[in-house]
């Protein structure tokens, strides 16, 4: 055995990824039913859970925990159990014909208890009958009656190897019907051309569930729109009274209501066009050829999905693009907002070097006083020593001596308050 070195861990997992969901080769004559049931994201372990209990009823092995495909021979029809990332489907197939389509499907041979206890929402239910070509040829009256007199499509499938009708339709009973005639398919070719008819089925209709999303989010789309067109006008009108901080918040509720819009439509166009791309990709695989005077699968559908999936792509091209308005629009208001308040910020600026000019004038006032005033007071502390000298006899003229001291004094103190003042900003620098 060769030695490749370390290997990743995801290798077998994605290697058994191609093989994940096989074909089911059918024997024709087939009575199909096929359910597809929306569980979510979270809802794998219940499904299994609820499969285990139809297995039991038919005493047949269980599937494993954590799987997400599990095909099963039940005895009265065969099983075939899909996990998709929100949805599951569940197909039904009993190999046997009918002379009357339609009329008792394959559902009946499975319990009703645990049909009626299913995890999750039905999306989809599809009854679809695979004749032989040796059956008797439909006439239109019985096609007619089979499709409950609507009108119905039909196309050669497979380059011609199959006929198929059906029409589109949910039925009293809340399955869709699709009939098909093979031609001469292999067993291998059937189960491939009707596995992709079912999924057809099924992601047309998912595909449409981002449609009633894009038509409730059209008019709030449309109310922030007009809502941000007008705060734009509001800035540039010079005569507008209302204040920048007012736009601001406007403006931040406007940008809270778009991405409350976003958040709950993106995941959902994501999956619409993922859908829809399926289908396109499913009808081209069927390789439909032309019915005279009926319209094909693909024309129909086509003609009646392309006008949703476009207004779900325009619906979410316009979120996506006033999202990005509001984003701008916000920018330029904060730019301006920003702007006033460093304007604002100048202002207290010059205000408070006033205030501090102000306040040296007043304090060099103050220092001349306190000059005067300490000058007073040492002079006349001055006076009353020398008139003590000259009460001892010794001969001063204390007023001589006091006038003579008065400006030396104012010096000294003077310089000495300089000196002072010189230490403390040198002290603060």
């Amino acid at each position: 055995m060769a030695f490749l070195g370390t290997e990743h861990p995801l290798r077998d997992t994605l290697d058994k990824e191609i093989r994940a969901r096989p074909y089911i080769a059918l024997d024709v004559p087939e009575r199909i039913s096929h359910i597809a049931m929306m569980t979510g994201e979270g809802g794998a372990e219940e499904e299994v859970s609820h499969l285990k209990k139809l297995c039991s009823h038919f005493d047949v092995p269980h599937p494993a925990l954590g799987t997400n495909h599990f095909i099963s021979d039940m005895g009265p029809f065969r099983l075939r159990w899909e996990r998709h990332t929100e949805f599951s489907t569940y197909t039904f197939f009993r190999n046997e014909g009918c002379e009357e389509p339609f009329v008792h499907p394959v559902i009946e041979f499975v319990p009703k208890d645990w049909l009626k206890t299913m995890p999750g929402e039905v999306m989809n239910a599809v009854h679809l009958e695979l004749e032989s070509a040796d059956t008797a040829e439909r006439t239109s009256i019985e096609l007619s009656r089979y499709f409950e007199g609507h009108t119905y499509v039909a196309c050669e499938v497979s380059g011609g190897s199959a006929l198929l009708w059906t029409d589109m339709r949910v039925h009293q009973d809340r399955f869709m019907r699709v009939l098909m005639r093979n031609i001469d398919m292999t067993s291998t070719q059937a189960g491939r051309t009707v596995q992709r008819v079912l999924e057809i089925e099924t992601y047309r209709i998912l595909a449409l569930l981002g449609f009633p999303l894009a038509r409730e989010a059209s008019p709030r789309i449309k109310y922030v729109d007009e809502s941000l067109a007008k705060i734009a006008k509001k800035m540039s009108d010079k005569n507008e009274v209302q204040t920048d901080g007012q736009l601001l918040d406007e403006l931040s509720l406007l940008a809270a209501e778009i991405e409350t819009i976003s958040a709950t439509n993106s995941y959902r166009f994501g999956a619409t066009k993922a859908y829809y791309a399926i289908v396109q990709q499913r009808l081209q695989e069927l390789r439909e050829g032309r019915l005279q005077g009926l319209p094909t699968l693909s024309e129909t559908i086509e003609r009646r999905m392309a006008p949703a999936m476009k207004t779900c792509d325009h619906t979410s091209s316009r979120q996506h693009n006033l999202s990005q308005r509001v984003s701008r629009v916000a920018s330029l208001l904060r730019a301006r907002v920003e702007v006033e308040l460093e304007k604002q910020n100048q202002e207290v600026l010059k205000t408070m070097n006033k205030r501090a000019e102000l306040q040296l004038r007043l304090q060099e006032t103050v220092e001349g006083l306190s000059v005067v005033a300490i000058s007073y007071y040492l002079i006349g502390l001055l006076g009353y020593g020398t008139k003590g000298v000259k009460a001892l006899g010794i001969p001063v003229n204390p007023d001589l001596v006091t006038g003579l001291a008065i400006p030396v004094v104012a010096f000294a103190l003077w310089l000495a308050l300089k000196k002072a003042k010189k230490a403390l900003l040198k002290q603060e620098g």
